[in-house]
C-alpha cells in the first residue's frame, strides 16, 4: 500500500507539471481541442452528402461515435511526442535522479493526457449535439459508452508512452502518425469492413478502434454498418477484451524501458 501511495503522489506531481504547460502555452490546448471539431464539421458538411449510411440512417448520428474513437487514436501522437520529448531534453534522466516510484512518470503522463482526452471529448460531443447527434439508449448507455471510449484511451496511452521511450526522438512523430492514419481509417469508422477485399475487411473488423466505435454505436442507439464476422458479433466484448490487452502487455513495458533508459 506504500508503494502504491508513493507512486500515485508522484504521478500526480508529473501531472500537475504536465497541466501547467497547458496554462503556459494555451494556444496549444485550444488547437488540439478544436482539431476534431474541425474533422468532425468537414465531414458532416463536405463529404456527408455523398456517403450512404445502412437502413437511410442520420449520416452526422453515424459519424459522431467514429470521430469519438479517432479523438482517442489520435491522442497517441500527443503522448509519443510528449515522453520523447523529455527523453531528448533530458527531463526524464531528471526525473530518474529523484526519489520516486519508478512508475510516476508513466502514471504522471497517462494522467496528463487522459485529462487533455477528456476535455477533447467533451468539446466533440458538444460539436456533435450542435450538428444533430443524439443518444436514444437513456443516460447510462451513453455513460458505458464514454467508459468504452476511456478504456480505449488508457491502453492507448500505454502505447504512446512505451513508444515515446523507445524512440526518444520527437522527430519520429512524423513515422507515427504514418502508422496510426492508416490504423483508424482501416477501421469500420467511415467505410464498411465488407466493402473491403476479404482479408482487409477481416483486419478491419478486428482492429479494436472497430470494436469500440461499433460498441458505442449500439450503446448510444446510432447506425451502424451490419457485419457478419465473429470480431464483429462480439464488438462490445471485444471493445474491453482489446484495451485490457493492450494496456496488460504495454504498461510494464513503459515502466520497464522507463527503468532501463541510458543516462
Amino acid at each position: 500500500m506504500t508503494a502504491l501511495r508513493f507512486a500515485v503522489t508522484d504521478g500526480w506531481t508529473i501531472t500537475r507539471r504536465d497541466l501547467l504547460h497547458w496554462r503556459r502555452a494555451p494556444s496549444i490546448a485550444v488547437i488540439t481541442l478544436l482539431f476534431p471539431v474541425l474533422l468532425l464539421l468537414m465531414f458532416s458538411y463536405l463529404l456527408g452528402g455523398g456517403m450512404a449510411v445502412p437502413d437511410g440512417g442520420d449520416y452526422r448520428e453515424f459519424l459522431v461515435p467514429g470521430m469519438a474513437a479517432m479523438v482517442m487514436l489520435f491522442g497517441l501522437e500527443t503522448t509519443f511526442t510528449s515522453v520523447a520529448t523529455d527523453a531528448t531534453r533530458g527531463i526524464t534522466d531528471r526525473f530518474r535522479s529523484l526519489p520516486m516510484s519508478p512508475s510516476a512518470v508513466v502514471l504522471g503522463r497517462a494522467g496528463a493526457d487522459l485529462l487533455q482526452s477528456l476535455a477533447t471529448i467533451a468539446v466533440l460531443i458538444g460539436a456533435g449535439l450542435l450538428v444533430g447527434w443524439r443518444w436514444h439508449n437513456g443516460l447510462g448507455p451513453a455513460l458505458g459508452a464514454l467508459a468504452m471510449l476511456i478504456l480505449l484511451r488508457i491502453a492507448l496511452l500505454a502505447v504512446g508512452i512505451f513508444l515515446g521511450l523507445l524512440a526518444a526522438d520527437p522527430q519520429a512523430v512524423v513515422a507515427m502518425q504514418i502508422l496510426v492514419w492508416p490504423f483508424g481509417f482501416l477501421s469500420n469508422v467511415f467505410t464498411s469492413p465488407a466493402t473491403m477485399p476479404g482479408w482487409l475487411g477481416t483486419i478491419a473488423d478486428a482492429n479494436p478502434v472497430s470494436a469500440t466505435v461499433a460498441a458505442v454505436r449500439e450503446l448510444c442507439g446510432n447506425p451502424g454498418w451490419p457485419g457478419t464476422s465473429w470480431f464483429a458479433e462480439n464488438a462490445t466484448l471485444l471493445a474491453v477484451v482489446w484495451p485490457l490487452v493492450l494496456l496488460a502487455i504495454f504498461f510494464p513495458l513503459a515502466v520497464r524501458r522507463y527503468q532501463r533508459l541510458n543516462r
